[in-house]
């Protein structure tokens, strides 16, 4: 019998994983890096479900010169190291370094980075997530097959309830947080398998 490929949840980095910079702004030290709260238990929960867990960023500000490649990869390694002390484990980091007017495949909404990952890790892109706080990290997501979750702030328009019918990369679950995204998406997968044994009985 073919063993099914693993399945993972692609997260957006700046306002899902850590604290946003205002409008215009990067992160461009570690000092300014603020891990939000529930995040590593969102990250454990994931894992202890069987998901790989990939963080998937875009980084504009290597391109504009803020920031070299060994600083951004030295960040990312402390995020990791600090998630891990607290049991929660990221299998991978992607990011794209380019400006908007490159004209590579990595760089959100074109889901270079999530194939990328998946021929890395194996995975299966049609039953793994990406999680976002913006319309690009959605598009994304969609663009590489995968479903969706959408971040949004306490100031920010629901889009989940937006008259904007022209909204093709609509977001299958909206949430406040990564935290509450993962429970959504826990719930939502758990509610499909359910659905699958159902049938498969019946047939």
């Amino acid at each position: 019998m073919r063993t099914a490929m693993p399945r993972a949840v692609f997260i957006d980095r700046d306002g899902v994983i850590n604290q946003k910079p205002k409008e215009g702004d990067y992160i461009t030290s570690w000092d300014d890096f603020y891990i939000l709260p529930g995040v590593a238990e969102a990250v454990t929960l994931l894992k202890r479900a069987g998901y790989a867990v990939i963080v998937v960023t875009n980084q504009r500000c290597v391109a504009k010169g803020l920031l070299a490649i060994a600083e951004l990869d030295d960040m990312h390694k402390r995020m990791r190291e600090s998630l891990s002390h607290s049991g929660a484990i990221v299998d991978g980091v992607y990011y794209c370094p380019h400006d908007y007017e490159s004209s590579c495949n990595c760089r959100k909404p074109a889901p270079g980075m999530l194939y990328e990952a998946a021929r890395e890790h194996g995975l299966d892109l049609q039953s793994s997530w990406m999680v976002g706080d913006s319309e690009i990290d959605i598009q994304a997501g969609k663009n590489a097959g995968c479903k969706t979750a959408r971040v949004v702030g306490a100031d920010e328009k629901n889009p989940a309830v937006s008259n904007d019918t022209e909204n093709t990369s609509r977001a299958e679950i909206t949430a406040s947080s990564l935290s509450d995204s993962v429970h959504q998406i826990l719930k939502w997968d758990a509610s499909q398998q359910m659905n699958l044994g159902k049938r498969t009985l019946t047939a």
